[in-house]
């Protein structure tokens, strides 16, 4: 079974108390895919606990997986301004 990075951030949140935040970084990132290509995005996301501090392992190019592995629409992520 390959690794699910969105996966590990599900079970990273689930142990994290309410009030965590997701900001967008608009600075260009590269990731590869599970066929072994790299892709280039021009911005990625990053998550932060209920004390402004970023969690380890929560950071992500795809706002629509994550909503996706957390059985949520993009609109009700708690996304804020940078």
């Amino acid at each position: 079974m390959a690794f699910n990075h969105y996966a590990k951030i599900k079970r990273i949140l689930d142990d994290q108390p309410p009030g965590w935040t997701i900001r967008r970084i608009d600075v260009p990132t590269r990731a590869t895919n599970f066929r072994g290509e790299t892709v280039v995005f021009p911005h990625y996301y990053r998550i932060y606990d209920v004390n402004n501090t970023p969690i380890k392992y929560c950071k992500f190019q795809q706002i629509e997986q994550l909503a996706h592995i957390l059985r949520l629409p993009v609109e009700a992520l708690p996304i804020v301004e940078s």
